[in-house]
């Protein structure tokens, strides 16, 4: 005798969207949708589906069932479900109703450039904001996002940098997820490149309207047709060519052509309708995040709506706090950010990470539940991670042997930078690097100095340490010698991927091994005429030598790099100075000296590998 049909409908229905997370068991889905896990398990069944009540569920299970009972449902991935519910502490609607948005104010459009590295992104941008911030950059490349407010007839612009190197896939990606209009610049000597092809899909799937910039007019080899014809050949037909693309022929050495490339970008923002409202609890994107010593977490953010205020409780990704200071993009303090307007936050309780949602939450208590709750699931992912790393890993000196036996190899790597950008750019850069015989693993990443913690977690699990402008201390150096994990620290990224892909290749070529020889602690600061500022020190380990290489570091951070250019013990010139002796060093070119800053001597030795 046949069973008979089971339908299970007894039960109201939940009334609105239902979340559910993906992979969930019956036990976890009944219950959502007012049924028992016996009633999920026992439809699917029917449908020739064999479950037990603890097994994971596809979509298509979860929504036959959800459409049995007429439920209306949302499926999500593992863990937003808790997103979505702090959505609703937050009480924001990030989704505007269109007749709403028509109502609201013209805002100033938000652009950004991009383009192939070396075709003159900087210096446009420096012409336009009149500031010099292409000098001092490592090896000439743009290092994290900034953003930058101008004016053009009274009528204020915001421009975001993007860097120029195709390693930074991931901070060009965001950019263009948080503005209206990308400008492509395009050297007119040099044509459509690699990294322009990258940055002009980035800019489509933005689905936002595109400018061409053609810089360097000036040159003599310079032909902006030929430009033209490449970018018509990539989909971008020029306006005089019977296209729709605005192309600006530019010279920022020059400063020509600059008013104008302006004058079209109000155009194309006033064709495009860009409206926000001033009013309401502000909202917006983190475009950047990093620790200030002195100042604490430092957040350079994008309002989009509303009006952020000081003393504003805020919420970005796991950070939170109130809102102690702004500042805009000249360093001034300012007590309000409209609309489209780029900001430095200060008052988090720790560094936001890139491309995090912020939002004022409704008063401090919900802003630090949200940001607690997140780090919580956070760390749940991470342990997660670290697990899995535990389970195996080889390091970086090991990778070359493995691969040479054919053997396949997992590289654990704790990734440690000094601002989130570098951080999720170095990221991205080396998930590119994988391959079918290698795999990596990110056991930790964050932000600051490399510390003990992450001596400790490398030698636990087995991993090796990247380091992006940042350094360990002095314990943490020894505690990594005790605990013999490999630590390699850059300021570069071509230099980064360079070593990790071919360690990856089995092509590892001689390595040069640094050698600390010596730190020495500020202990006080002593202004000399004719001479400048001179660092009143205590040596704490080794031996620091006149005319040595010289890194100095606040709370881990390289902030300056040169030699010791005099070394003296009271009144006498001296050659070194050993530990635990006192001595004044004074350094070439540089004059901002702290108490407590550290001063770190090195030198660097040729290792053939055998």
């Amino acid at each position: 005798m046949d069973a008979p049909s089971y339908t299970p409908k007894e039960a109201p229905v939940p009334q609105g969207e239902v979340v559910i997370e993906r992979s969930s068991t019956p036990q976890e889905v009944g219950p959502k949708l007012n049924r028992t896990a016996a009633d999920v398990v026992r439809y699917l069944m029917q449908q020739g589906e064999m479950v037990t009540a603890t097994q994971s569920l596809s979509d298509d299970m979860i929504e036959l069932f959800a459409d049995e009972i007429g439920a209306e449902i949302r499926l999500v991935d593992p863990g937003e479900e808790q997103e979505v519910e702090l959505q609703k502490l937050l009480d924001v609607d990030w989704d505007v109703d269109e007749d709403e948005r028509a109502s609201w104010d013209a805002r100033p459009p938000v652009i950004t450039v991009m383009g192939h590295v070396d075709h003159g992104k900087t210096k446009l941008l420096d012409q336009i904001r009149s500031a010099n911030v292409v000098a001092g950059e490592a090896g000439g490349i743009t290092q994290h996002i900034g953003a930058y407010q101008t004016r053009r007839d009274d009528r204020p612009i915001t421009f975001l940098d993007t860097p120029g190197h195709e390693a930074f896939t991931a901070m060009r990606a965001r950019g263009a997820e948080a503005t209206d209009i990308v400008v492509l610049v395009v050297a007119a000597d040099d044509g459509v490149m690699p990294q322009t092809t990258e940055a002009l899909s980035h800019a489509k799937a933005a689905e936002v309207p595109i400018v061409v910039a053609i810089n360097k007019v000036d040159r003599e080899n310079a032909d902006p047709n030929r430009v033209k014809q490449q970018l018509s050949e990539a989909g971008l037909v020029p306006e005089d060519w019977g296209g729709d693309t605005v192309m600006v022929e530019v010279s920022a050495l020059q400063n020509l052509g600059i008013d104008d490339l302006l004058d079209n970008l109000l155009v194309v923002a006033e064709l495009e309708d860009l409206r926000a409202t001033p009013e309401g609890r502000a909202r917006g994107i983190v475009l950047e995040s990093h620790l200030d010593i002195g100042r604490g977490p430092v957040a350079t953010i994008l309002v989009q709506q509303g009006t952020l205020t000081v003393g504003d409780p805020v919420v970005a990704g796991a950070a939170s706090g109130r809102v102690r200071a702004m500042l805009d993009d000249h360093g001034r303090q300012i007590r309000e950010a409209g609309p489209s307007t780029p900001v430095q936050l200060l008052g988090l309780s720790e560094p936001a990470e890139a491309g995090d949602r912020f939002v004022v939450a409704p008063d401090e208590k919900v802003a630090a539940k949200v940001a607690s709750t997140r780090e919580h699931w956070r760390r749940v992912a991470a342990l997660g991670q670290e697990a899995h790393a535990m389970a195996g890993g080889a390091k970086l000196e090991d990778i070359f042997a493995q691969i040479q036996a054919g053997e396949a190899a997992t590289l654990n790597l704790i990734v440690k930078a000094d601002v989130t950008g570098s951080l999720e750019a170095v990221t991205e850069s080396l998930r590119k690097l994988e391959r079918d015989d290698v795999k990596l693993s990110f056991v930790h990443r964050g932000v600051g100095g490399i510390t003990e913690n992450d001596i400790q977690l490398a030698a636990a699990s087995n991993a090796t340490i990247l380091g992006f402008n940042v350094r360990p201390d002095r314990k943490a150096r020894e505690l990594a010698e005790l605990e013999h994990v490999e630590i390699r620290t850059y300021e570069i990224i071509y230099k980064l991927l360079e070593d990790i892909e071919n360690a990856m290749l089995g092509l590892l070529a001689p390595e040069y091994e640094e050698i600390v020889t010596g730190d020495a602690e500020v202990r006080e600061v002593f202004s000399v005429p004719r001479i400048g500022k001179v660092a009143g020190c205590y040596v704490t380990n080794g031996v620091i030598t006149r005319n040595s290489k010289v890194r100095f570091l606040r709370e881990g951070t390289i902030i300056w790099k040169g030699t010791v250019s005099s070394l003296r013990r009271f009144k006498e010139d001296v050659r070194e100075v050993a530990a635990g002796f006192e001595c004044g060093i004074g350094l070439s070119d540089f004059q901002d000296l702290k108490s407590g800053d550290v001063i770190e001597t090195f030198e660097e030795r040729e290792i053939p590998r055998t």
